[in-house]
């Protein structure tokens, strides 16, 4: 089921900024920089220490949110990873890293992985020159990400590409054309996360 509810509440439930809403996320308007409380009627009045399993439950909530996936899907992720010869967490987050949505806001085509996951969905993104609509499609080395010119006349889109470069060492962008240069390293990848709390929670 898609979330349509307000998406600070996302970040005020795991008490950090999860990057949801683009540039308001980098405003005074930001509620985690303002003191928000957890969402609810109680706010922090009851708020204990959490078990084992309730931080590993808190993890995994969070990456789900962060990158816009799914139980199914991160599920999914995690039993690919637990194939692979690299770390099982490291390889989790990468294949997240590599999506096609999270490309197109990581590289600055976006101000969000929403927007980006909307591009995406709508037919806006080509990857190699071929029009791709599928958000989970995993982005391969030296692939070229670009947007079509309809994308191009947006506000947001237009915005976005004169104020953000591409936001790490392993992706390229030179105007609206994006690169993933390499792989990510773990180091390179999203720091908010814990992905060993993620696999202890699957592996249980």
């Amino acid at each position: 089921m898609r979330y349509i509810d307000p998406k600070c509440k996302l970040c005020r439930r795991e008490g950090i900024k999860l990057f949801l809403k683009g540039e308001r996320c980098y405003s005074p308007k930001c509620p985690i920089d303002r003191g928000a409380v957890p969402p609810g009627v109680h706010g922090t009045k009851y708020r204990r220490k959490l078990s084992d399993y309730g931080q590993q439950l808190r993890e995994k909530q969070k990456i789900k949110r962060l990158f816009g996936v799914n139980e199914r899907q991160l599920k999914t992720y995690y039993q690919k990873a637990a194939k692979e010869r690299a770390a099982t967490g490291e390889a989790l987050l990468r294949q997240l890293e590599m999506r096609l949505d999270n490309i197109v806001f990581r590289t600055g085509l976006a101000p969000s992985r929403s927007v980006a996951r909307q591009l995406v969905n709508h037919g806006h993104v080509k990857v190699d020159n071929k029009k791709i609509d599928v958000v989970s499609y995993q982005v391969k080395p030296k692939q070229a990400i670009t947007l079509d010119s309809r994308a191009l006349k947006m506000e947001t889109v237009k915005k976005n590409l004169e104020g953000k470069p591409a936001s790490a060492a392993w992706l390229k962008r030179k105007a609206a054309v994006a690169q993933v240069d390499r792989l990510p390293q773990r180091e390179e990848m999203e720091s908010i996360i814990n992905e060993r709390l993620i696999v202890e929670f699957y592996s249980r």
